[in-house]
Order: structure tokens, then C-alpha cells, then sequence
């Protein structure tokens, strides 16, 4: 059992390295993932620079330490600076930075300056959408056929769009949320309710074509990190929502993905595999951790709640870096069939400092 002991000494030590990392990330990112478990500046936009930030919001709010603040608004501008020229985002994944980045600071501050970047980085999201197949295309220049496609992670970026549309009074931005959504459950969620990482769509046409795999071991295994977008991203659309016919699907993927957890309760980095030497993904445990937690709010499943604390108890128990180190979770999995080893990555450590600022203040206001 995760205790209120392991709980405080997991957040201590999560926050210790975010401050001591806030000089090295100031005017740069950490690097998606680590090399041998040290983050080092990106020189290249990525789709990840958000969870640096985020990760500071949190520190910020469960401190009141205003460095954390000072160097989370500079980011901020930083953001602004990237929206106006357009860097680095010819993707979907305007949730992942912008979200954790603008809207957690208006959030928090009630900067009006961050509230406008994070209404036009969802500007910029919807021109990526496609209403034949009514889908928002994950990567690469629209109009590409090799790119017409979603992903299943992009569940995470459309809570931009809800909030948008609930903070401009504009439809538009949760009509194409809601599009996508049932779209995304309409192809990528199979009947025994694991994922498919990707589906594509013809290019004339905008029919159904097929779900592949791009990060996963197969076209028909099941990728952890997706199912796990799939768990906090349905929880994240009924927050947005309430459409009760969300509740089973939560309830199939959560149930899923807690059935394929190896006995340690941090899952393999394709959960094909329950056994064995295969890497793990601890990212997964920790975005799952998440969306189970979000839907504690709505709805009380005292079993997925458990196996969130059992999750959180294994990361912290088997999981964490050394002072070497200026990551925070260990086996994190990027993309294995890209040959990526176990390292850290930025988002695991974002959302396993999420769940545990989510476990010190049940009335944490939502980023996404």
C-alpha cells in the first residue's frame, strides 16, 4: 500500500529535482528522454516541452515557491513566442504543450496573456482537422496521404479544445473535440477493448481504412502507453462532457489494462507481453494512475482506485532515480521498435508528479 509516509518522501524527492533542475531548464527544455538517465536542452522543438513546464506549475502549487512560478510564466512567453512563429508545431500535440504550459497558468494566476496563446494554440489545432472521416490528423503536413491519420494519444490534446470552447463562449472548438472523440472511439478501441495505437483514413474519402501500430510491437498487440492514453482520456472527456456512454468504455480499457499488468503492477512496454526480460514502461503506470484517479471524482470503483495505489507504490518502491540522475521515474519507454532503451522520459515524470499532487490536494484544479 502507497502510505502517507511513502506518499510525502515521493513528492520530496520528485520536487527536489525539479528545483534543482529549474536553473539548468530555464531559457531550454529537457529532452524528451534521458541518456543514461540525465536530461540534457533540446536543441529541437519536440512535441514534449510542456511537461517541463507543467511539471513546474505543480512544484509551484504544492510550495509557493516563486522561482518555480517566476521560471514556469517565462516559459510561458516562450510558448507565445513559439504560437507566433509557428515552431515546432505541425503536429497535434497542442494539448501537450500548451495545456500544461497556458492554460495551467492562466489557471493558476489568471494571466490573461497565457489564456490568449492558449486560444490560438487551439486555433492552430483545429485547422488539422478533417470533416470527411471527422478526425483530427495526428503528424506531418495536411493534405499528406501518407499523414491521414489520428492517434490515440491525441485523447489528451482535445481537452484543450473543450476547455477553449468553455472559456470563449465558441462552439466550434468542442463540436471538433467531440468529432474526434467519437471518431477515435469508433476505430481505435477493438471489441475486447485494447487499442490500436493509430488508424488511417482514406484521403479522398475519409473512410475507414486500418489500425496499425507505429510505437507498439504489433499491428494487433496492445501498446501500453496507448491503452493508458485511452484510460485518462476517456476520464478527461467525461470531465469535459458527462456523457454517461463514456462510463463502459472507461470501464472496458481501465479493465484491460489493469488485467495485463505483470505481478510487479507497472506494465511491459506492449502489453503482449506479461512476463519476461521486456522492458517496461513505467510512463504508462503513470498516465493510467491519472485518468483512474480523475474518474474517482464522478465515479468511486474502489478495485481501480487500489491498483492506482499499487501502481504508485511499485514506481516508488522499484522505480525511482538515483542523485545521479536528474530524471525521476527509471524505465521509461520511448519507442522500442525505433530501438529506444529504458530511460526516463519527460512525460512520466510529469504524470507521476501529477497523481501525486492529485493525492495532496483532492481539489487540484485540472490543467488539461
Amino acid at each position: 500500500m502507497f502510505n502517507l509516509e511513502e506518499r510525502k518522501k515521493a513528492v520530496d524527492f520528485s520536487l527536489g529535482k525539479i528545483r534543482n533542475n529549474i536553473k539548468t531548464f530555464r531559457e531550454t527544455f529537457p529532452s524528451a528522454q534521458s541518456e543514461n538517465y540525465t536530461y540534457l536542452p533540446v536543441t529541437e522543438l519536440s512535441w514534449t516541452e510542456g511537461f517541463w513546464t507543467g511539471m513546474l506549475w505543480h512544484a509551484y502549487e504544492m510550495t509557493g515557491y516563486e522561482e518555480l512560478k517566476d521560471t514556469a510564466m517565462h516559459h510561458v512567453e516562450l510558448f507565445g513566442d513559439r504560437l507566433e512563429k509557428r515552431q515546432g508545431l505541425n503536429h497535434h500535440d497542442l494539448g501537450f504543450l500548451y495545456s500544461l504550459s497556458c492554460v495551467a497558468a492562466y489557471k493558476i494566476t489568471g494571466d490573461i496573456k497565457a489564456r490568449d496563446i492558449a486560444i490560438g494554440a487551439a486555433e492552430v489545432l483545429i485547422e488539422r482537422y478533417h470533416a470527411k472521416g471527422e478526425f483530427i490528423q495526428a503528424w506531418g503536413d495536411i493534405g499528406g496521404k501518407e499523414n491521414h491519420r489520428l492517434i490515440i494519444d491525441c485523447l489528451l490534446n482535445i481537452p484543450l479544445l473543450f476547455w477553449a470552447s468553455e472559456e470563449t463562449g465558441c462552439e466550434k472548438y468542442r463540436d471538433i473535440a467531440c468529432k474526434h472523440l467519437k471518431t477515435t472511439l469508433d476505430v481505435s478501441i477493438r471489441e475486447d477493448f485494447t487499442t490500436y495505437h493509430t488508424f488511417y483514413f482514406d484521403y479522398l474519402t475519409g473512410e475507414k481504412l486500418k489500425g496499425v501500430t507505429h510505437q507498439g510491437y504489433s499491428d494487433d498487440s496492445c501498446w501500453a502507453r496507448g491503452q493508458a492514453w485511452g484510460v485518462y482520456g476517456l476520464a478527461l472527456a467525461y470531465a469535459y462532457t458527462k456523457d454517461e456512454t463514456l462510463i463502459p468504455i472507461f470501464n472496458g480499457i481501465t479493465e484491460r489494462f489493469l488485467s495485463n499488468l505483470p505481478v510487479d503492477n507497472v506494465p511491459y512496454w506492449d502489453m503482449i507481453f506479461t512476463e519476461g526480460d521486456e522492458p517496461r514502461d513505467t510512463s504508462a503506470a503513470a498516465i493510467a494512475v491519472c485518468g483512474i484517479l480523475e474518474m474517482q471524482k464522478y465515479i468511486q470503483n474502489e478495485h481501480y482506485k487500489q491498483k492506482a495505489m499499487d501502481m504508485l507504490n511499485a514506481l516508488y518502491h522499484g522505480y525511482l532515480t538515483g542523485e545521479e540522475s536528474n530524471g525521476i521515474l527509471t524505465e521509461g519507454m520511448y519507442s522500442r521498435p525505433e530501438g529506444h532503451n529504458p530511460e526516463c522520459n519527460i512525460w512520466g515524470d510529469y504524470f507521476f508528479v501529477e497523481a501525486l499532487h492529485r493525492l495532496e490536494n483532492v481539489e487540484w484544479k485540472l490543467y488539461w
